[in-house]
């Protein structure tokens, strides 16, 4: 693939919300998360699991989760602030109940040597506290399944598929889990639902690189 090529890829991809009513052969799914698992990731641990959702009715159980938990969120006072947008949000929760297909990724925490210094120095020096704290922002989990994903979404993109990353989810992942039987030691990171695409979004604007990249000399 010349570059030109990637290019275009990555430009060419969008979030998909809505699908065709078909089937996604289970053998591009898995093919796809064989890519991604050679996605960078954390002391090479590979300490993800990847669950391929293809019964319509699991799918729908975990769309309930989510939208229940958006409109328990809904009708909370410190909503009422955000009344127009929550609106919005509540009435685009379960739009992945339509999709034929999801990815669920699930991940265990990964501690380096120096993670593990930080936290025993941590209990009595302030300063290698606020070092684990800077770490953690950079959370070794969830950037080793953000990796994964990136590879997921391009190559599910170059098979004629779409996607989308959820972050609703999220808010019922303890449930979720349950559903997927997810083992102790793991959490739910990231959920994907995939189909065949019903639309076809226009790219939303970026701003110029000038905006956002800063040469350091």
């Amino acid at each position: 693939m010349e570059l030109d090529d990637l290019v275009t890829l990555i430009r060419s991809r969008r979030s998909i919300r809505r699908w065709q009513d078909r089937e996604v052969p289970l053998g591009l799914l898995t093919k796809a998360i064989e890519v991604a698992t050679w996605a960078p990731n954390g002391g090479n641990r590979q300490n993800w699991r990847f669950y391929v959702i293809v019964n319509r009715n699991t799918i729908k159980s975990i769309a309930d989760k989510v939208q229940n938990t958006a409109d328990q969120m809904a009708y909370w006072p410190e909503a009422q602030e955000f009344a127009n947008e929550v609106s919005r949000w509540r009435e685009r929760a379960s739009f992945l109940r339509s999709a034929p297909a999801a990815i669920a990724v699930a991940a265990a925490q990964y501690d380096s040597v120096a993670d593990k210094i930080l936290t025993a120095r941590g209990k009595t020096d302030r300063q290698a506290r606020h070092m684990r704290a800077w770490r953690n922002i950079a959370n070794t989990r969830i950037q080793s399944v953000a990796s994964a994903v990136a590879y997921l979404l391009l190559v599910l993109h170059k098979m004629g598929l779409g996607a989308v990353w959820m972050t609703g989810p999220m808010q019922a992942a303890g449930e979720i889990e349950n559903i997927l039987q997810v083992p102790p030691g793991m959490n739910l990171v990231a959920f994907i639902p995939v189909g065949y695409p019903a639309e076809s979004p226009e790219p939303g604007p970026r701003r110029p690189v000038e905006e956002v990249c800063e040469i350091v000399s």
